[in-house]
């Protein structure tokens, strides 16, 4: 009997399958529209708040709770509109030099991988959620809101997250498998039906370091696999799980190097493989908590799921990103560009001047670097080109401007950081205006020594006269108008970073209605876009959240701490060990997830040596700015690349080395002069 299917099974089977993942998929599109909707509302109600409180002297006891609750729906209803639209980051440094046979397998064993991990968190979430149910737990603000209504948001979201991850899986398997496929949506079911009989609480299995409900997750996977994605991979997922939980168990009570170790191989095996950055976080937290403790505590993953992201302060991030969206959308970026370019016209290297200050103006009303790049990157490099500009200065110009996008504030890797230290958000962005400003100038200084010492890099561009100089600032005045709405009621207290985020939004929205830009679909479509950038930033917030409370748990910033104050090394030589390990992590992960990695263990020793924690966090962000732009894996350099056409990326990097050297001088300016960044939040106060 030929044991191959036939001709009528393979259409039966691939039918079966692309119904179960369109089902999904608009399952995820209607994900992404509720946390669209979600956005959407923040802004309301924080301009409502703005005005009500400002002109009515009536402040409402209602937005900052709401806010926060609707910023868990996007961040975990979202997520699987962003795993649809293939947002959540990965490492690709290893991906990318596999051939692609090899390359699908491996995709799908980290799709497995980081399914393993939510599927874990979505049952712990579901079972904390129960218990507040059945505790009839109360939020502690005036509202006294039952604790699981908002909740839902991230038990539902885990769980639409998983399915999301599925239909992924389901497209990278091989569609000639027949009717097994349905074995795994059996098990999985089985599996939920045992998780809910199991009810909320662990129960431990005598003398194994597991419980019944682990013990089926761990059961049903492989299964699952076998029956998806074939028993080669199967085998090839329970051998690598099964490898790193043995580590960690025999990781339980032994010395803090070799645990501290232990964790960050492991970080780096998920994070190389290709399991996207959150999900390794996760994973590695997953089993520290479980196997690196003296008791399991898997209910930290829904609470730290919970209480990372449940945080009025990190509203701030879909607003600014919002705000950016609309003003790309509005098209004054070209025009704003255009003036500029008319007043540095016979300067050497005017056009790429003209891209730095356009640069740190966009980087003042969106807060992110990437759009940055990327916005300024469409508009000025073609003109650059055209103009006869070198190769290299174009790109390595734009590559170092776009860093602007988190130096000058407003900034989300500001944001991110004052909430993960409890630093203040005001003072982080008014530290951040000289050394950014001081960055410009010295990002501008290094173009004209480059046009001056290679001639035809920046050739002069023709003079223009005051009035045509003149009329042209009329495409400055919608950013200037943003930047003074925006952070003028953030230093004059009249609003939070979330509510002058809100207000700008407003405000990019009405600039786009009056360009005739504005129309309900390009409303939704920027929505979208901040839903992704929103879910998958704050999802890496919460997987570092579990992996940080281990390292807490096990000590480790602790004894670090204790060893740098028993070497008695001078605090340049920690600072400049601490700058090298950040430029090496920026050649391989991105800046927020190396951020969140390392601040558990490095703000500890920065702040016993002495340093102010305002004036670290700007040299932070500078930090992380050469690892944007550093090969081999500089994210700004990949976004260059990919709008640049048939430009190698070995001209990028040639191009940018001169500004990577510009930073790290002005990291060591700061050190040298911390009141370059300390000073205007000193005056300020």
């Amino acid at each position: 009997m030929n044991a191959l299917p036939n001709e009528a099974e393979l259409q039966q089977s691939n039918a079966g399958r692309s119904r179960f993942s369109d089902s999904i998929d608009f399952l995820s599109n209607c994900a992404g529209v509720i946390s669209a909707a979600a956005l959407l509302l923040i802004v309301s109600f924080v301009c409502f708040e703005v005005v009500s409180r400002s002109f009515f002297n009536e402040p409402t006891v209602w937005v900052t709770e709401y806010a926060t609750y609707l910023l868990m729906c996007i961040a975990f209803v979202g997520l699987a509109y962003a795993q649809k639209q293939g947002s959540h980051i990965r490492v690709e440094l290893l991906l990318g030099y596999l051939k692609e046979p090899l390359r699908q397998r491996l995709e799908l064993l980290t799709h497995w991988i980081g399914l393993f991990f939510v599927v874990f968190a979505a049952w712990q979430m579901v079972s904390f959620n129960y218990q507040e149910y059945v505790n009839d737990t109360r939020n502690w603000g005036l509202l006294a809101t039952r604790q699981w209504i908002p909740e839902l948001f991230v038990s539902i979201g885990y769980g639409l997250f998983s399915l999301a991850i599925l239909a992924d899986i389901n497209r990278l398997s091989n569609s000639a498998r027949r009717h097994t496929w349905w074995i795994c949506i059996a098990v999985f079911c089985v599996l939920v039906v045992l998780l809910c009989r199991l009810g909320p609480y662990p129960l431990p299995i005598k003398s194994l370091p597991l419980d019944w409900g682990s013990l089926c997750i761990a059961i049903a996977f492989p299964i699952a696999i076998w029956a998806w994605s074939g028993a080669r991979l199967a085998l090839g997922f329970s051998i690598t799980l099964t490898a790193v939980a043995c580590l960690f168990y025999w990781g339980q009570g032994q010395p803090l190097l070799p645990v501290g170790l232990l964790l960050i191989l492991a970080m780096l095996f998920f994070l190389l493989s290709g399991v996207r950055i959150a999900l390794a976080l996760g994973s590695v937290g997953m089993m520290g908590l479980y196997f690196l403790l003296q008791q399991p505590q898997l209910s930290l993953l829904a609470e730290r799921s919970w209480n990372s992201i449940n945080s009025f302060t990190l509203t701030a991030i879909p607003m600014f990103v919002f705000m950016g969206g609309l003003l790309l959308r509005s098209g004054a970026t070209t025009e704003m560009f255009d003036a500029l370019r008319r007043w540095f016209g016979k300067t050497p290297g005017g056009i790429a001047h003209a891209s730095i200050g356009a640069c740190g103006i966009f980087a003042a009303v969106s807060g992110s670097s990437l759009a940055t790049a990327a916005t300024m990157g469409a508009v000025a490099c073609p003109e650059m080109i055209k103009r006869g500009y070198s190769t290299r200065l174009t790109y390595g110009v734009i590559a170092a401007g776009g860093t602007l996008g988190i130096l000058i504030p407003p900034s989300i890797a500001m944001i991110i950081y004052g909430t993960t230290v409890g630093a203040p958000i005001t003072v982080l962005f008014i530290a951040g205006i000289v050394p950014g400003l001081l960055l410009m100038a010295s990002f501008m200084a290094a173009v004209f020594v480059w046009s001056i010492i290679v001639k035809g890099a920046g050739p002069k561009g023709r003079g223009y006269s005051l009035g045509e100089k003149l009329g042209a600032m009329l495409g400055v005045l919608p950013f200037l108008t943003l930047i003074i709405v925006v952070l003028g009621s953030l230093y004059l207290g009249v609003a939070t970073p979330t509510e002058a985020g809100g207000i700008g939004a407003v405000i990019a929205l009405l600039l786009c209605a009056q360009r005739g830009k504005f129309s309900w679909n390009m409303l939704m479509e920027t929505a979208l876009e901040t839903v992704k950038v929103t879910s998958f930033l704050l999802l890496i917030v919460a997987g570092a959240s579990i992996l940080s409370w281990v390292f807490d748990a096990l000590g480790l910033p602790a004894s670090l701490v204790a060893e740098v104050q028993a070497v008695e090394f001078p605090p340049w030589v920690i600072m400049a060990i601490i700058a090298m390990i950040y430029i090496l992590l920026g050649m391989f992960i991105d800046p927020i997830s190396m951020m969140l990695m390392t601040l558990p263990v490095a703000y500890p020793i920065v702040i016993t040596l002495g340093f102010d924690p305002v004036w670290f966090g700007i040299t932070l962000v500078l930090m992380i700015e050469v690892g944007m732009i550093t090969p081999p894996v500089g994210i700004i350099l990949f976004v260059l690349r990919g709008i640049s056409g048939d430009v190698s990326m070995d001209q990028i990097v040639y191009g940018v080395l001169p500004f990577v050297a510009v930073i790290l001088l002005n990291v060591v300016l700061i050190y040298i002069y911390p009141s370059i960044v300390l000073w205007l939040p000193g005056l300020m106060q």
